[in-house]
């Protein structure tokens, strides 16, 4: 059957738009009439639509790992990362305990300007309950978000309120925020968090340059660490906000498609001053033209530990029925000529697990580890320094994964949504009491520890999610799962920005990139050589 649902999807692909063209394919032809044959004939019923879908994925996959296929549903959920902005109610929310508890409303937006709070569970939309009925994330999305204008009605419980409140929400544009956090370290080294490359991405990274450089920000820290990509144009443009003149920032090359090379064109606003770049192995793609032109040119340190090596162009193709496929018709180049592309030629499933891979040859906790071919060497273009290509961005300064305190029991809190779920109820019941001894961020980061009674807590709630304490595994994790209960309770009352700033003093990479810029003379030397 897979053989037969792959050619049928080829018919589609290929035989209809050469019909169109008046030029029949004879293979093309050849596999329509097995497709006509096999949906009149075949001897027991079949979901076409379905059986198309799986067919399209399963092909593009064997093409290479990166061309793909979105089903309308998938398309609608990447554009609006990608675009930056969806129509809906404005608000962040988790499906906690079979009710949609509201985490945040958007500053400015349709909820908030109503009055819904954090903490609230909206029991109705529209006079339909929707707690207690088993509805998910998507569902919750088909409820709430609609076309800008319209009206939705929503009847939510408040704690300590004994009756439903009822709120008539106009929708709106939402934005959909890429950058996650910047912030000033100390008195001249500025932070910026990136989650992905979308079309709001330059003007967030703008306005937060601006902020910082008022603040005083002489050095900076671009953390990448976890951030897989989204647009091209971005990625050069963002570059280009550090390199000057007319220096190459990434090209592409394909068979079928005209090469091209994009070059920096602009005064930016980093062009000066002390830069590290945080990269490890979930930062790809748009990632890697960043930090790949950044070590090209010598224009700062970039600290982790290798990038993912997501190096294939793709280029969209709508379908007839609103969907949409991704094909890989270019490769990109870094300046010095590097390919980012890791190899896939042991087919999409090895390549899947190409990170876990890495972890079990000793690759994250070990630079040693890590072969490179001599015939992967290429020379930086300012300083000469010895780079390799073959495969992702290796850093000028590797760093470790420290899993030291990554108990058993600390990866089933983690993995199972316990410790997530478990914070968003206390912050839920002690939200007022907090808000009230601390009144801002500055004092609960100052002062704020999770008392042992909230600790006691998290254990029997866990407990009673059937995950068994381990006392040798908490003595190994207990402080850092200390720690993650105040980063997530900071991102809860304030938002994601503040997670960071409670997160990265203890984050290995974060220490190392602000140690580098500290140190005038550490600086130097990982920009003389690059440090494995």
């Amino acid at each position: 059957m897979g053989c037969i649902y792959r050619y049928m999807v080829i018919a589609f692909l290929i035989a209809a738009p050469q019909v169109i063209q008046g030029q029949w394919n004879v293979e093309a032809l050849k596999l329509a009439q097995v497709m006509e044959k096999v949906s009149h004939f075949y001897v027991d019923s079949i979901d076409e639509g379905d059986m198309v879908e799986h067919t399209i994925v399963r092909m593009l996959h064997e093409l290479d790992p990166h061309s793909s296929y979105l089903s309308k549903e998938d398309l609608e959920e990447l554009s609006e990362q990608l675009e930056g902005e969806f129509e809906g109610i404005g608000v962040s929310f988790n499906v906690l305990e079979d009710t949609i508890y509201i985490i945040r409303t958007i500053a400015g937006g349709p909820s908030e300007r109503v009055g819904l709070m954090a903490g609230d569970r909206i029991v109705k939309v529209n006079g339909k309950t929707v707690a207690g009925i088993g509805i998910t994330t998507r569902g919750v999305q088909s409820h709430l978000k609609g076309p800008k204008g319209s009206t939705v009605e929503v009847s939510v419980k408040r704690r300590n309120n004994i009756n439903l409140m009822d709120f008539s929400i106009t929708r709106d544009k939402i934005p959909v925020y890429s950058l996650d956090a910047s912030y000033m370290v100390n008195d001249r080294i500025g932070y910026v968090k990136l989650a992905r490359f979308s079309h709001t991405t330059i003007d967030e990274f703008e306005g937060a340059m601006k902020s910082l450089k008022e603040q005083g920000m002489k050095d900076m820290i671009l953390d990448l660490s976890g951030n897989g990509g989204g647009w091209l144009p971005v990625a050069v443009e963002l570059s280009d906000h550090f390199l000057s003149g007319d220096k190459e920032i990434v090209r592409t090359e394909g068979s079928k498609v005209p090469d091209r090379r994009y070059r920096a064109r602009k005064a930016g606003l980093f062009e000066e001053g002390n830069l590290v770049v945080m990269i490890d192995g979930s930062s790809a793609s748009a990632s890697e033209i960043v930090s790949g032109a950044l070590q090209d040119w010598d224009r700062g340190v970039l600290v982790g530990r290798r990038s993912f090596g997501k190096g294939l162009v793709q280029q969209p193709f709508m379908l007839n029925d609103g969907s949409l496929i991704r094909l890989t018709v270019a490769r990109y180049y870094t300046p010095t000529g590097r390919l980012i592309q890791k190899s896939y030629e042991n087919g999409y499933e090895e390549y899947a697990l190409d990170l876990i891979n890495r972890y079990n040859r000793g690759e994250l906790s070990s630079a040693d580890s890590i072969n490179f071919p001599e015939s992967q060497q290429y020379k930086t273009l300012t300083l000469n320094r010895t780079v390799y290509g073959g495969g992702g961005i290796m850093p000028d300064y590797f760093v470790p994964m420290d899993t030291s305190a990554y108990s058993d029991y600390y990866r089933d809190l983690i993995s199972k949504g316990i410790f997530n779920r478990f914070v968003l109820q206390y912050v839920d019941v002690h939200r007022k009491e907090i808000l009230e001894k601390y009144k801002d961020f500055i004092s609960f980061n100052n002062a704020y520890q999770p008392s042992q009674v909230a600790l006691d807590r998290l254990i029997l709630f866990a407990t009673e999610e059937g995950i068994e304490f381990n006392e040798g595994d908490w003595k190994l994790s207990g402080d850092h799962i200390s720690m993650l209960f105040k980063s997530y309770m900071a991102r809860d009352l304030w938002g994601m920005e503040y997670f960071f700033q409670v997160y990265n003093p203890t984050n290995e990479v974060f220490h190392r990139a602000v140690e580098i810029l500290e140190d005038p003379i550490l600086l130097k030397q990982k920009l003389s050589k690059v440090d494995y």
